[in-house]
């Protein structure tokens, strides 16, 4: 067996920036009640049946703890309006919620509005990943909005052009 020389991370992190992906608030809750919310690229589909997402999580984040197996939590697919929603949650600014207009979800959990989609989840499995937790959680709810994705790409938020033809 041939062993593979590990890839350099600066090259590996620009392999990955060359991913174009939709752009996401995660929010939970902590067990004290504290509103925990922070932007997520690493979020995919898993399965229709049953509804399964995926987000992974830096487990140095705030929100990381607070993810565990029956835990509820939503993601906010953000429209391409929303770059200062997503600058803010990916902030280290101590009150993600200050002065944003929010509904509760499943056990409280803090929705934003104006999204341009917003799934309400119960986490159901987690796994180690590296340096980051990978939640798996069920959709028991779903919002729709009809603008156009923010997107980021090669480190920065871009816009979908549509193709011709």
């Amino acid at each position: 067996m041939t062993t593979m020389a590990p890839i350099d991370p600066t090259t590996f992190r620009a392999a990955l920036g060359r991913f174009a992906s939709g752009v996401t608030v995660l929010s939970t809750r902590a067990a004290d009640g504290t509103d925990l919310g922070m932007t997520a690229t690493a979020f995919s589909s898993v399965s229709l049946t049953p509804p399964l997402v995926l987000a992974c999580v830096d487990v140095d984040a705030s929100a990381a703890s607070a993810l565990t197996t029956g835990a509820a939590f939503a993601v906010h697919i953000l429209a391409e309006s929303q770059t200062a929603l997503s600058r803010r949650f990916a902030s280290s600014e101590a009150d993600r919620f200050a002065e944003l207009p929010i509904a509760r979800g499943i056990d409280g959990v803090p929705l934003l509005d104006g999204v341009l989609a917003r799934l309400e989840c119960r986490v159901t499995a987690t796994y180690p990943g590296g340096d980051h937790l990978i939640v798996v959680g069920e959709v028991h709810e779903a919002t729709l909005g009809e603008e156009a994705p923010l997107l980021y790409f090669r480190g920065g938020y871009r816009r979908l052009t549509p193709t011709a033809g």
